[in-house]
């Protein structure tokens, strides 16, 4: 049985028969309810939506998949990003399933190993730059205009096609839509597909009611928050520290036209967000995934009205991404000797 969103979704997705259906199994992430953190926060019912559990562990395979069989459709011989560290992953591994020579920009000395290592391992052109990710961004837009190379960061449309999938799955497992969806804004494109990806669901009468698109940026990297850019963005989440999103007006339209918000949630609540996933719940995101469920905590600690409302978080990528920071957290780690006597007095405490 064909899998991945090109097989699921091809009547939502701009598939033609001269385009390839390759896959690498993406789409289909677990959908995890929370019933003892939507006690905690007040909410009616709490889902945290698993997109770490994609091929090359986060949510960019959706839209990378469309994007990359669309370019091979059209002739490609290569394909370019600039990347914070996921998109290089997802842009390479899916350019050597389609046979297609994967080049990839990264912001040097500021990507987290585990994604590093992805890029190297599927054989892409790995060029680090001394800038950040929106000077890498803005190299890679002027190459595609000079070279035959085909560009597969978000400003290509077929990879917001392709992420809007994500929202289908939801609404097809929950039966409905959920009343607020809680995501990380960095480069802004994932909100735009998500909203997208609703309001088709809606209009094809297969969801009722549309939700309120709840956005969170850094607090050290939030232009939309601050209405501009922002030239040296910080952050302990890698994955979105953004200064000017590609995405920024058509996330400003879901969350306008939504009834949503796009808020700023700082590196503590971040982190705070990550460990209580991972020691409650079991859920280990990398940390710019756990901005959502960060922005949630927020939300409640504000007094939003969430009494009775069904909320899904998205977790973006798998925390195996960054295992520097996981090891930069606290964590029970004692070392004795190789003994029974030591191992038992270490047990006990």
């Amino acid at each position: 049985m064909p899998h991945g969103v090109l097989h699921r979704f091809e009547a939502f997705l701009p598939v033609t028969p001269a385009t390839p259906m390759l896959s690498l199994g993406e789409g289909d992430t677990p959908l995890v309810s929370c019933p003892r953190l939507a006690a905690e926060v007040g909410c009616g019912e709490l889902y945290f939506k698993l997109e770490g559990c994609n091929p090359t562990g986060s949510f960019k395979d959706r839209g990378m998949v469309v994007a990359v069989a669309k370019a091979a459709e059209q002739g490609a011989r290569r394909i370019i990003c600039a990347s914070t560290g996921n998109t290089s992953a997802s842009a390479a591994a899916y350019g050597a399933r389609f046979g297609l020579a994967p080049l990839v920009v990264v912001p040097k000395g500021n990507i987290a190993l585990g994604k590093l290592a992805q890029a190297v391992m599927y054989g892409a052109r790995i060029i680090a730059v001394d800038g950040n990710f929106d000077e890498a961004l803005d190299i890679v837009k002027r190459v595609t205009e000079t070279h035959p190379i085909a560009l597969v960061n978000s400003l290509n449309p077929h990879r917001l096609e392709g992420q809007k999938t994500a929202a289908f799955e939801i609404v097809d497992e929950l039966r409905e839509a959920p009343d607020l969806l809680c995501l990380p804004v960095g480069n802004a494109g994932n909100i735009a597909a998500y909203w997208k990806g609703f309001r088709e669901y809606h209009q094809a009468g297969r969801a009722k009611v549309l939700p309120r698109m709840m956005g969170f940026e850094a607090a050290g990297a939030a232009p939309i928050v601050q209405g501009a850019p922002v030239a040296h963005p910080q952050t302990v989440a890698s994955a979105i520290r953004i200064g000017n999103p590609a995405s920024w007006r058509l996330a400003v339209a879901a969350r306008d036209e939504s009834g949503g918000d796009i808020r700023a949630v700082t590196d503590d609540e971040i982190l705070n967000a990550y460990r209580k996933l991972a020691r409650q719940e079991g859920i280990f995101g990398e940390p710019a995934s756990a901005a959502s469920f960060a922005g949630l905590l927020q939300l409640a600690r504000d007094g939003y009205p969430l009494a009775g409302q069904r909320v899904v978080c998205i977790v973006t990528g798998t925390g195996l991404k960054d295992p520097d920071t996981a090891m930069s957290v606290p964590g029970d780690l004692v070392e004795t000797a190789a003994t029974i006597e030591a191992v038992e007095r270490a047990l006990i405490g």
